[in-house]
């Protein structure tokens, strides 16, 4: 498997932005800033929702601290087939038709023959939104 994660510093972090937390590729949702202490940096709080099961995850560290964020590749694909919470898709660049379970508030945009933003994300595709209509 290839690269996967790339390191950067915890203050470059925002809110909307991915981070690595106990080997889960997260989503920060919110973010607290403490100040500097007497012998120290300003620490950050950051509060995390997995991309994959969405778990809400904690990481506290200095602002010059590192931390790990994951390499995200948007990707498009054409919906072949729907059956239950399951959508089968085939990537528009290299054709390979895999599966991927369907988030619950996406179920009534899934349907077959739609084109699809997927993200590919430490080993786990991910459905983002459905293009309507192009």
């Amino acid at each position: 498997m290839g690269v996967d994660r790339i390191f950067a510093q915890m203050g470059d972090l925002r809110v909307g932005k991915y981070v690595i937390i106990d080997d889960h590729p997260c989503r920060v949702v919110n973010m607290d800033k403490s100040k500097p202490g007497k012998h120290g940096a300003a620490k950050i709080n950051v509060t995390a929702i997995s991309l994959v099961d969405e778990s809400k995850h904690t990481l506290m560290k200095p602002s010059d601290g590192d931390v790990e964020v994951p390499i995200v590749e948007r990707k498009r694909a054409q919906i072949v087939s729907v059956t239950g919470s399951t959508a089968q898709l085939m990537d528009l660049a290299s054709y390979e038709t895999f599966e991927v379970p369907i988030p619950p508030e996406m179920a009534a945009e899934v349907e077959s023959g739609k084109e699809i933003q997927y993200m590919d994300v430490m080993g786990h595709r991910i459905l983002g939104r459905v293009y309507e209509g192009e």
